[in-house]
């Protein structure tokens, strides 16, 4: 079996040598369709049903600190939203999920827990379900909803080339939604005591930049300098927590983007001399966070009871980087789970792919940290554990 799938890896590698490296990221999956028909579907061209998601293992059954803990995004917070769509943006395959409490995958793009598992976990919740993934009860909904969605962005088209996701504005509907049928079961009062006493943990903007911005779609570039393009993507989430905040939401917090600049992909796609980070991206990056990090301020002062905190995931994967010693990893530019320089010339399909042990690597697929650097962060914007990376 394991020759079968060597050999399957190698016709793989052979045909994508001929494609550009764009293509490469975004559409191995026409060979990958002949090649793995299960990952797509019957070979008819319908998008197989998503599998059953295990039950996640749960918290002890004590007072929790927060009544609810809801959660908006892209993949780096996605449990399962993208196995009930049309897309190749899915994590629903193993080796994803194989350092997973239950060992299968469940959606979420990471050999383990996502940052917002641990961060549930500490509050005393259950793990958040993926608003496609419940039964739309309000049982299922009153500790928390996961509404985030891989390849999305704070721009409605980022990441649509590689099939359906639920953009931010979306996103944001379906949390109304949400809120419409509190309100319809538990009463006006009850709801608004639930909405405005959860947690709104929002990780959005990565794709913008990966999918649209960096790609220069539409010719964005010539349109946007860098800096401009930053304050167009703040002013948008800006906006939107205005609307959450419009609907009673008032504990928010918005977690800045990583150095995406130091990401398996981008090492290998600018041929990076030993393991160096892409300057430029990071640049627009770091950029990007520190007027996240300003408006949130200006909206904690513009907001009566607004408590909004913005956690710089940039300076925290950073700290985690440069001093990889003192946190156990000793492979900090090669991705666990690839193909390639740095494994970042192919996307994470196949269980071959994978390490061994991801424990001691930062990065699990071409854009993704592992399990362990998840925990990390989660733990700093519970407490700045490690390092302090959230502001007020």
């Amino acid at each position: 079996m394991g020759s079968f799938f060597a050999i399957k890896t190698l016709l793989i590698l052979i045909a994508i040598l001929f494609l550009h490296p764009i293509i490469a990221l975004e559409y191995p999956q026409e060979i990958i369709n002949n090649l793995y028909p299960d990952l797509v579907g019957s070979g008819n061209g319908t998008i197989a049903s998503p599998p059953a998601e295990p039950p996640a293992p749960q918290p002890r059954n004590f007072s929790s600190l927060r009544p609810a803990l809801f959660v908006i995004g892209d993949s780096s917070v996605d449990c399962g939203t993208n196995n009930f769509l049309g897309t190749f943006a899915r994590a629903d395959r193993l080796p994803y999920g194989r350092d997973f409490d239950t060992h299968q995958p469940t959606g979420r793009f990471c050999n383990g827990r996502i940052p917002v598992d641990y961060l549930a976990l500490r509050l005393g919740l259950p793990f958040v379900p993926s608003y496609l993934g419940q039964t739309g009860s309000v049982d299922d909904m009153i500790r928390g909803v996961n509404y985030a969605s891989a390849g999305a962005g704070i721009i409605f088209s980022s990441g649509s080339e590689l099939g359906q996701h639920i953009s931010l504005t979306q996103q944001i509907q379906q949390v109304m939604d949400t809120f419409q049928m509190f309100i319809l079961i538990l009463g006006e009062n009850a709801a608004f005591d639930l909405i405005s006493n959860s947690i709104f943990y929002i990780s959005i903007g990565s794709n913008d930049y990966i999918h649209y911005y960096l790609r220069n779609i539409s010719s964005v570039q010539s349109l946007y300098l860098p800096w401009s393009f930053n304050q167009f993507l703040a002013q948008t989430m800006k906006q939107e927590i205005q609307n959450l905040y419009n609907a009673n939401v008032r504990n928010v917090v918005v977690m800045g983007l990583a150095p995406i600049g130091c990401a398996p992909y981008y090492l290998w796609l600018y041929d990076s001399p030993n393991g160096q980070c892409v300057e430029m991206i990071n640049n627009m990056i770091m950029e990007f966070n520190f007027d996240m990090r300003f408006m949130v301020e200006e909206l904690n002062h513009k907001l009566p009871g607004a408590n909004i905190v913005f956690c710089d995931a940039f300076e925290g994967s950073m700290d985690i980087i440069k001093n990889h010693d003192r946190y156990g990893f000793n492979v900090t530019t090669d991705a666990c789970c690839g193909l390639g320089k740095y494994r970042g010339w192919i996307m994470c399909i196949s269980s071959d792919m994978a390490c061994g042990n991801a424990s001691n690597h930062i990065w699990w697929d071409q854009f993704h940290p592992t399990d362990a650097v998840n925990e990390i962060l989660a733990d700093n914007v519970w407490s700045s554990l490690h390092s302090s990376m959230c502001y007020p």
